[in-house]
């Protein structure tokens, strides 16, 4: 029984001197932690980086937002140009390929179709609005052409 209690007590011991190891291998480990700060500086560095982070949070989502405004805007710019030279005149040769047919497209088909007719006489301009690659009004077949080549581009 004596020899029983001998091993408790050194059995008793030796956990004792792990936790002695334990706690001062811990203290060590928070001094570094705060090595040259106390308590109340560590705290202030806590809350300083968490009012960063929600900085950080409100960047991100005015960057999100202006984003999606620029590919708001993007998708109602001009993206896509088709030009067409031709001769309106085929028989005689008058004009050459000075005329042509240019079409501006947005990514929507919204945009215009302009086109030139020359000859020697005078050079006449035509606009005509286009809305889901479609006019109101009546379109060439070189008019056609462009918005169908525009329309292709965008693919």
């Amino acid at each position: 029984m004596i020899l029983d209690q001998t091993y408790i007590i050194y059995g008793l011991a030796v956990a004792v001197l792990i936790l002695l190891v334990w706690i001062v291998r811990l203290e060590i480990k928070i001094k570094k932690l705060l090595f040259g700060k106390d308590s109340k500086s560590l705290e202030d560095s806590i809350v300083e980086n968490h009012k960063n982070i929600e900085k950080l949070n409100d960047f991100q989502k005015e960057a999100i937002n202006h984003f999606v405004n620029i590919e708001k805007r993007l998708k109602r710019s001009v993206q896509a140009v088709s030009t067409l030279r031709f001769n309106p005149f085929k028989g005689n040769g008058e004009g050459g390929s000075q005329s042509f047919a240019t079409s501006f497209v947005s990514e929507n088909g919204d945009g215009v179709v302009l086109s030139s007719l020359y000859s020697r006489d005078r050079v006449s301009v035509f606009s005509k609005p286009l809305s889901k690659f479609e006019s109101q009004f009546e379109t060439t077949a070189e008019e056609k052409e462009v918005i169908e080549n525009s329309k292709n581009l965008l693919k």
